[in-house]
């Protein structure tokens, strides 16, 4: 059969979406290993399943499924929802705010401004979950001793703190995602810390590998630092595929990400 999709990425970890009426009735997850494979299908981080609620309940607009290129079913991401919102007004949902029903929670998106096909929001990444006794926490992997923070942001995450990237931390993030401690595994990011206002991380992700940026685990990492009073409420996350913005009020409410969404590409999957 024939899957259409729009091809987007935020912050250079791209995504492809398609309308789920549009989508296979079953397989879905052999159709996300076939569609996100980058040398025999269109190739992406993840495949996104948009659903229109025509008659939304009070808190969603659209409800979204997130489908990992090893065909697993996860929570949600943070730069895989920005790119949703873009692809719906892109289709002509013509609004300035949007509300998406995630795994992770409902996100409220707010378009700040659009040049053709790239667009920049402000969303909502709930409010992080830290357990007691996983602030700082000591977990052994790949042969080494890393200092990590253990919390929920919309998904799972581990947020290491490193002195450098001078070593193989995607050995490492392949080592800790897949974990004794994490039975559904996990998320990975490695932070070094910049000053009171920056910090630089990179990303190994659950079922995709290493990523240029992920918004999720941007948030874990900016939540992390915070909590550890390496940078103040405001923090630039710096990705290899450029900075994030968040911000968290002192009340401890909602997280605030402020990304880019970009529509590069629509097309047809021939997926047998």
């Amino acid at each position: 059969m024939e899957i259409p999709f729009t091809k987007a990425h935020g912050a250079r970890n791209d995504f492809l979406l398609t309308w789920a009426n549009e989508a296979p009735a079953a397989g879905l997850a052999d159709a996300a290993i076939a569609i996100c494979d980058r040398h025999t299908g269109a190739g992406a981080d993840g495949w996104l399943l948009v659903s229109p609620l025509d008659q939304p309940p009070e808190d969603a607009d659209l409800h979204i499924r997130l489908f990992n290129p090893d065909g697993g079913e996860v929570e949600m991401s943070g730069n895989g929802t920005r790119c949703a919102a873009a692809f719906a007004i892109a289709a002509g949902y013509d609004r300035e705010t949007i509300r998406i029903r995630t795994g992770g929670g409902i996100k409220h998106l707010q378009l700040l401004r659009r040049a053709g096909h790239r667009f920049e929001f402000e969303m909502n990444m709930g409010r992080p979950e830290v357990k007691p006794g996983e602030l700082r926490y000591a977990l052994a992997a790949a042969g080494e001793l890393f200092d990590c923070t253990l919390l929920w942001v919309g998904n799972p995450q581990c947020a290491v703190f490193v002195e450098n990237f001078d070593f193989d931390w995607r050995a490492a993030g392949a080592a800790i995602e897949g974990h004794p401690k994490f039975p559904n595994r996990t998320n990975v990011s490695f932070i070094r810390t910049i000053d009171g206002l920056n910090i630089d991380v990179r990303f190994f992700e659950r079922g995709a590998g290493e990523t240029q940026s992920s918004g999720t685990g941007s948030t874990g990492a900016a939540v992390s630092a915070i909590l550890r009073g390496f940078t103040g409420r405001e923090v630039t996350v710096h990705t290899p595929a450029g900075p994030l913005a968040f911000r968290w009020p002192a009340d401890d409410s909602d997280v605030r990400m402020q990304g880019p969404a970009e529509i590069i590409a629509d097309g047809r999957f021939y997926f047998t």
